[in-house]
This record gives structure tokens, C-alpha cells and sequence, in this order.
């Protein structure tokens, strides 16, 4: 069984993920995971050619527990391992459920990762940009105990990104010019550090202005929040467009329908992606991609 409720929201209450917390929800969950796997895959263990699982990178105490399992799974059933890139991985599942031909750009976006890549064959990946600093995800988990999102009423329950993306629906982001990050770097790279620094830094003034102490609950948060995340939002959509452009010049891509993937493994990836679409669009005509 899985763990109650409560058990689940731990992670949440401290305004992200907790390394050990999550060992535990993943150790508690996996035998029931692969065995419903199998069952409605009406597959057996021994119709198995090889039992692959993601090694790296990622959280080491949740990844070692798949880890472990697997290597007991293919002992006692005498299959082959196969160990996959964590982020290889991610890219590749949309070929599970969609018709996308190699080569494709991807976009992989988490709490712990940030990064482009051409993915050329089922191991031949190019790399274009990676995150230089934090993660876009560990940039939201921040902010939002920054501003002690965890006593709003409406977020107690939800993680950093969460309490963002709800709170940004009601705000203004205009309210607050934060500067999207490396607009002048000419790679590929990303960077968040310095945003969460912009953050923080309006987070005092308003502070100051409304005359309360750090973790007291701000009038402005929703206007926060909203810019918070539409900079991140463009931030992804202005380095993505560059990688398209960079594909297209040195021809890594089919020019007749360039294929974009992008993929989250963050809670409020539903919401950056319609805002990193969105951003997308404005340089659409120079650089038509198919987004799954």
C-alpha cells in the first residue's frame, strides 16, 4: 500500500523535496509499482528480454533504491541490465507514446537539471546547454520559502512550484521588472542563480516598504510569484530558440519539420511550458518546431 496522505505531503511542508523522505515514498511504492506494471502489460517475468533502470543523475538515495530492485529483479529471473542516463531517459519516453524520428531537440527541465541537447539515436545525444548554476525548479522551491509560501492558506500543502504556479494565476507580473538572465551569452547555457538573487533582493524591498520582518506573508506575493515565474518561463523559451537557431545553421536537424521535445519531471511543468510555448511563438516564423 502506499503511504497515507500525510506521509506524502512531508516533502511539501518543508517548501521541496526531501532526499530521504523521498527514499522512503520510493521504497514503499515500487514493488506495488512494477508488479501493476506487468499485470496490465499482461507481460511476465520471464517474457522479459532485459530490465533496464536509470543509474544517474539525480537524486542518489531515490535512484539507488530502483537501483537495488532491479539488480534483485534480474537475479531471481536471470535477465540482462541495462543502466540508463536518468535525463537520456526522460527524453526518450516521448517515443513511447508519439512517432517522433531522430534527430530531435529537447528540452528537459526539473528541480535538479536544466539542459538542451540534440537527440541524435537512443544513446548518441549532442549536448548545446546545460544549467551553470541552480535548476529552475530549485530556483521556485527558494523563492517560495523566501516569501513563507507554506502560512498561505492556499499552499500549505504544496510544493514550491506549486504555490507559485497558483499564486501567479492572481498576480500581476508586470508589477515587478526582473531581467531575464544571460541575455547578452551567446550559448546555450541557462542560469537562475541571479534571478533568485533580483528576487530576493524585491522580496526585502517590499518588506521594507510594507514595514514587516522576513516570513511575514506579503500583499505583493501574487505579483511576485507571477513574474517569478514568467521570467523563468522566457528565460527557457529565449536559450530554446537559440538552439534551434544554432541547429539550424549547422543543419542538425531536419529543415522540413524540426521536431522539439520538451519534458519536466517538476510539479508546476504544466504551467512553464505554456509559458515557454508561448515565448516560443514569438520567434516561430524564423524556426517552425513540432512541440510534444
Amino acid at each position: 500500500l502506499a503511504p497515507p496522505p500525510n506521509r506524502l505531503c512531508l516533502p511539501f511542508r518543508s517548501g521541496g523535496i526531501i532526499p530521504t523522505v523521498a527514499q522512503e515514498l520510493h521504497r514503499a511504492n515500487i514493488q506495488r509499482v512494477v508488479q501493476e506494471a506487468l499485470q496490465r502489460s499482461g507481460v511476465a517475468p520471464a517474457q522479459l528480454a532485459a530490465v533496464a533502470a536509470t543509474v544517474k543523475p539525480g537524486l542518489a538515495l531515490s535512484l539507488g533504491v530502483g537501483l537495488r530492485f532491479s539488480q534483485a529483479f534480474v537475479r531471481q529471473h536471470n535477465k540482462p541490465f541495462i543502466p540508463v542516463h536518468h535525463m537520456e531517459a526522460h527524453a526518450l519516453t516521448v517515443r513511447m507514446l508519439h512517432a517522433v524520428s531522430f534527430p530531435f531537440l529537447v528540452l528537459l527541465v526539473s528541480g535538479g537539471h536544466a539542459l538542451l541537447a540534440v537527440a541524435r539515436g537512443v544513446d548518441d545525444f549532442l549536448l548545446l546547454g546545460r544549467t551553470l548554476d541552480e535548476a529552475p525548479g530549485d530556483t521556485l522551491d527558494k523563492v517560495a520559502r523566501r516569501l513563507s509560501l507554506r502560512k498561505h492558506p492556499r499552499c500549505s500543502t504544496l510544493s514550491g512550484g506549486e504555490a507559485i504556479e497558483l499564486l501567479a494565476k492572481d498576480g500581476d507580473r508586470r508589477r515587478f521588472g526582473f531581467r531575464t538572465p544571460m541575455g547578452q551569452t551567446p550559448d546555450c547555457c541557462f542560469s537562475f542563480a541571479g534571478l533568485r538573487n533580483q528576487i530576493t533582493m524585491a522580496i526585502q524591498k517590499q518588506e521594507e516598504e510594507e514595514g514587516v520582518q522576513e516570513g511575514t506573508l506579503l500583499s505583493s506575493v501574487n505579483d511576485i510569484a507571477a513574474a517569478a515565474q514568467h521570467t523563468i518561463a522566457m528565460h527557457l523559451a529565449k536559450r530554446t530558440h537559440r538552439a534551434a537557431l544554432f541547429c539550424r545553421t549547422n543543419r542538425l536537424l531536419p529543415p522540413d519539420e524540426p521536431t522539439l521535445v520538451s519534458r519536466g519531471v517538476s510539479a508546476s511543468w504544466t504551467r512553464w511550458n505554456q509559458f515557454t510555448f508561448k515565448g516560443l511563438s514569438e520567434y516561430g516564423q524564423t524556426f517552425p518546431l513540432t512541440i510534444n
